[in-house]
């Protein structure tokens, strides 16, 4: 063997030996949603990620029961509508806003009263007729469900709080409305969310 092929030789084999004492690491692919308290893969939802054809979602639990899966989908939706009413709460609230600042139609006192008169009437129990979407049980036997409401849905809920708020708050609707009646005012409101997301895309 010639020195040239020897010196080819262990330059090779020390090229291997090094190649495999600094091998890369390995990097671990993240899942973009996990489970609570896990490594495991879960549906977006589960990590509040939009979903399509939904105007406002949200997630409930029920931790694993004797009771059996019935029982624990009727508690876990029973969460998931009372997430969901304070989601409206907030999604109307910004509505009024909106519409305010479109319209000049009232004062900040103004809007602060008919925000509070309306979210009043947006409880987990004017949710009742609301589905559940989707629904996973997790490696722990927790079950998750989603509980949403459509862009239609989202709509008559609003336009229905709003009417109703108006009824029992007229002190502080009279002061906001100006020369609208309740019908058109209600739907205007309502509609702020739509016309937002239309002008999006």
């Amino acid at each position: 063997m010639s020195k040239t092929t020897s010196v080819l030789l262990i330059s090779a084999l020390a090229l291997v030996i090094a190649a495999c004492s600094s091998s890369p690491a390995k990097q671990e692919k993240m899942a973009e949603c996990v489970f609570p308290g896990t490594d495991k893969s879960a549906p977006g939802w589960i990590c509040d990620q939009p979903v399509e054809g939904m105007s406002v979602t949200a997630v409930g639990t029920a931790a694993k029961s004797d009771g059996g899966q019935d029982f624990m989908k009727q508690m876990a939706a029973t969460g998931a509508r009372v997430q969901l009413a304070q989601n409206m709460k907030t999604q109307v609230q910004n509505m009024i806003k909106q519409y305010v600042e479109t319209t000049g139609a009232a004062s900040k006192e103004t809007v602060d009263l008919v925000n509070t008169s309306v979210t009043k009437q947006i409880t987990d129990q004017s949710l009742q007729g609301t589905k559940i979407v989707k629904s996973i049980t997790g490696p722990d036997g927790t079950l998750y469900v989603l509980v949403g409401l459509d862009p239609a849905g989202a709509q008559l809920l609003t336009e229905t709080a709003i009417k109703t708020s108006m009824g029992n708050d007229q002190a502080a609707w009279q002061q906001f409305r100006a020369q609208k009646g309740q019908e058109e005012l209600a739907a205007d409101i309502a509609k702020q969310k739509v016309e937002f997301e239309k002008s999006k895309q």
